[in-house]
């Protein structure tokens, strides 16, 4: 099982739609999983229908994701995007400013990591450097 995690702490699931690796997605696919070291490039003119797109990490330490998050928003798209994996509760932050809507994290990690630990860190359009400038 996993956990979503958003602005308002932990959630159930509530996307049904099956995900679809994007060597094997047509113009069918609605949800896609990228890997760390997919290229948002090769979706170029393939967003369109797609409502949900979830990025891999494989680890905290690899933030390649962050940047397939960014790539993903600059080249227009406007679905839902979702870390998957292991980003821990100090990186919420970083995800939802490159992009990203939610986290999708394990069971174990969020037992770990419990929802306060999440949620402090949920106003992140607030404790930016530049908010901090402008204050």
């Amino acid at each position: 099982m996993s956990v979503i995690v958003n602005d308002r702490g932990f959630a159930p699931e509530d996307f049904t739609a099956p995900f679809t690796a994007l060597a094997e997605a047509d113009g069918a696919t609605t949800a896609l999983d990228l890997g760390a070291d997919a290229n948002p490039a090769d979706l170029a003119g393939r967003l369109k229908g797609i409502t949900m797109i979830r990025v891999d990490f494989p680890g905290s330490a690899d933030g390649r994701g962050f940047s397939i998050a960014r790539q993903l928003r600059l080249m227009g798209y406007e679905g839902r995007l979702r870390a998957h994996g292991h980003v821990i509760s100090d990186q919420y932050a970083m995800a939802r400013r490159s992009g990203f809507d939610e986290v999708e994290i394990s069971d174990a990690l969020a037992k770990r990591q419990p929802e306060a630990q999440w949620l402090f860190r949920a106003e992140w359009q607030s404790h930016d450097y530049q908010a901090r400038l402008r204050g």
